[in-house]
């Protein structure tokens, strides 16, 4: 029977980050992954991704990103820093494991991988949100006879070439998305909730960990963060974001009423033929693995800083806001990361 002191599910950059923090502790540790190699969810992003911010601003704890040369690293780099980074501390990582469950038992839990059992008197839930893409409930969406993908499965522009395509969503990914789909489709359509917030063209994910550490500072104090750095924007104006803007592509429409088998509808009657949809409309918190325990409501679980408050020896990293501010972020996971694990060893010392 496998026992450990702590078991952390998943092993991306929030998994990371509590182990690098916990390998100081006493504690034994291991990590299991449902990726095939390191590199977390990076591994699924789009070929042209890359980061809002230089190398030097978006490591996680104990080794800096290498630099790369570049403004902002793409993709590949980060995929590569954070396999690295694992194997510079040496981490239990057992992979590919899907773990299905969690349950209590007695001295703690019961992780579960189908048949197979670890057992650990704490456990961190560092799992993301890439496998759980959300797409919204939009009417006729069933009848629609066109191509449908997700952000999360989202490669290049090659497979959109010549179409009409329409974008969902108005975060950093549909505006990403929508910058280098519009350079070969037919056409493209924008469609935003709300109209698309951009922040100044000079702000990126420096000022935005800046904007968090005020919130964070702003909530110890027990105050509202005002005047916060960067502004109040949403979309980071990264190169081909800006080289879209010049050619007017930014324009979003507002929602529509519903899908047809061909495109989609306003509810003033005008309609648009569409060959392709890909949604930029976010994720949610993947805690599959929680289901049996009863602690997730509306996606999220009651937290007392990062640790479950009705489960004792459970904690969730890495989701955002609720767990903390910028925690799905490379380096702004390191604060509650630390936290967590110092939080865990008192847990398991006393």
């Amino acid at each position: 029977m496998a026992f450990y002191d702590v078991i952390i599910v998943g092993a991306g950059q929030s998994a990371l980050s509590v182990a690098y923090f916990l390998r100081r502790t006493k504690q034994s540790v291991l990590l299991l992954d449902a990726e095939k190699e390191g590199g977390g969810a990076w591994q699924h992003g789009w070929d042209s991704l890359r980061l809002f911010s230089p190398s030097s601003w978006s490591s996680i704890a104990g080794w800096p990103m290498p630099d790369t040369g570049e403004q902002y690293p793409g993709r590949d780099h980060v995929i590569s820093y954070l396999r690295q980074y694992e194997n510079r501390y040496g981490f239990a990582i057992e992979r590919p494991v899907m773990v299905t469950d969690i349950e209590p038992v007695t001295d703690g839990f019961k992780v579960s991988a189908g048949a197979k059992n670890w057992y650990a008197r704490a456990v961190v839930l560092a799992t993301g949100s890439w496998r759980n893409p959300y797409i919204p409930k939009i009417a006729g969406l069933e009848k629609f006879t066109g191509q449908q993908v997700h952000s999360a499965h989202y490669v290049s522009p090659k497979l959109f070439a010549n179409q009409n395509v329409l974008i969902m969503g108005g975060g950093n990914s549909g505006a990403q998305i929508l910058a280098e789909v519009s350079l070969t489709a037919a056409s493209t359509t924008w469609v935003t909730l709300q109209p698309p917030a951009f922040l100044p063209d000079e702000v990126d994910g420096r000022v935005l960990f800046e904007r968090a550490t005020a919130r964070w500072q702003a909530q110890q104090e027990g105050r509202d963060a005002k005047d916060l750095p960067g502004g109040f924007g949403d979309i980071v104006m990264v190169p081909s974001v800006r080289e879209a803007r010049q050619r007017g592509v930014l324009k979003a429409l507002e929602p529509f009423e519903r899908f047809t088998e061909t495109g989609v509808q306003w509810a003033d009657g005008t309609s648009r033929a569409l060959d392709a949809v890909i949604w930029c409309t976010g994720f949610r918190p993947a805690l599959h693995p929680l289901a049996s325990l009863g602690v997730v409501q509306d996606d999220k679980v009651l937290v007392d800083g990062t640790q479950a408050t009705q489960m004792p020896g459970l904690w969730l990293v890495g989701y955002g806001e609720w767990t903390g501010e910028a925690s799905a972020t490379l380096t702004g996971v390191m604060r509650t990361a630390r936290s967590t694990a110092a939080e865990i060893d008192s847990y398991l010392s006393s």
